[in-house]
């Protein structure tokens, strides 16, 4: 059974299928208008439950905050479907993504605003 936080950030996702752009997980959590957790654990755990509750969302838009993916991923071969750059970065795939398709939001689903700063995707996600 999916939670209330479930439910809002399966919301999001849709929104960035239709956008066709992509966030980072801390983000998405206070788009949802919740913490991420510690090492965004709350925000992951909402992520699994996506995963089994609504399988056609494409919840691999959201990435994690340093711009990661782990090779062989379920999540790495969605992102090389759409021809997203990742260059191997050790034991992981570093995304490489042009930032005007990263989608930012200043407010949260219920217009209330977003405080705190934007979690830090630097060089990883800029333009080449």
């Amino acid at each position: 059974m999916s939670t209330q936080r479930a439910t809002l950030v399966a919301e999001i996702l849709w929104e960035l299928k239709r956008a066709d752009r992509f966030a980072t997980l801390t983000s998405i959590a206070r788009r949802a208008g919740f913490s991420p957790g510690a090492q965004c654990r709350t925000i992951l755990a909402c992520m699994n439950t996506i995963q089994k509750e609504w399988p056609h969302l494409e919840w691999w838009r959201a990435l994690h905050d340093d711009g990661v993916v782990e090779k062989k991923s379920v999540q790495a071969e969605a992102m090389e479907r759409l021809g997203i750059e990742l260059r191997e970065d050790g034991a992981h795939l570093t995304v490489i993504l042009d930032v005007a398709r990263m989608m930012a939001w200043d407010t949260t689903m219920d217009g209330k605003a977003i405080k705190g700063k934007a979690a830090a995707v630097v060089e990883p996600l800029k333009t080449e």
